[in-house]
């Protein structure tokens, strides 16, 4: 089994890269934050893996630290999570806002994960209470003054981030997703503003 992998960044896409270690060339799904969160083609790159396999093969999931990779594991021990649904809970939360969505049972916040449904992210954060999602330095503090908020950013300023970490410009980015929101509406979850927004610019 992999477990991690250190190579140079060859190619990305909206939901793998391809990582180039020892002359052999792995791909590797990952999630929309991660994807825009990789240093520039050409570059190094270290992924923590979660591989799993299954009739059709072997898959390899990547994130760039063991928070984001243990919480990943821990989300499909939920019942209905896939490594879809995993991925697209940590697209919109990281490790951290996950713990804190889950001790304040904010469902509505793990619930803006696409494909994750009211039923599913009630589930996950009843499920979750009590689980380890990251190492203790970056544990949260549960408080009186817990605001979801601060747990669920904008979907605006999420994709333009995305976009900007695949390389766009700033400038065109807002203009991409400004245009996908237009068309998508004010309610359209961050992984299909961010698609919408790359097939606009063509990408």
């Amino acid at each position: 089994m992999i477990g991690r992998l250190r190579g140079l960044l060859l190619e990305t896409t909206d939901e793998e890269v391809l990582v180039e270690c020892g002359g052999v060339g792995y791909i590797v799904r990952c999630g929309i934050r991660t994807i825009a969160n990789m240093p520039e083609l050409g570059a190094e790159v270290i992924l923590h893996i979660e591989s799993q396999t299954r009739e059709d093969g072997t898959r390899l999931y990547g994130f760039l630290n063991k928070d984001e990779r243990k919480a990943y594991v821990v989300l499909q021990g939920v019942q209905g999570v896939g490594p879809k649904a995993a991925l697209s809970v940590l697209d919109i939360l990281t490790p951290q806002q996950l713990a804190q969505a889950v001790a304040h049972e904010d469902k509505t916040a793990v619930g803006r994960a696409n494909g994750v449904g009211p039923k599913l992210a009630q589930r996950i954060v009843i499920e979750l209470k009590g689980k380890v999602l990251m190492s203790a330095e970056f544990a949260p503090i549960a408080s009186a003054g817990y605001a979801p908020a601060a747990v669920t950013p904008t979907v605006n300023g999420e994709s333009v981030a995305a976009l900007m970490g695949l390389g766009v410009s700033e400038q065109q980015s807002r203009i991409a997703v400004d245009s996908a929101l237009k068309t998508l509406g004010p309610e359209a979850e961050l992984a299909a503003v961010i698609r919408a927004s790359l097939k606009a610019l063509g990408k």
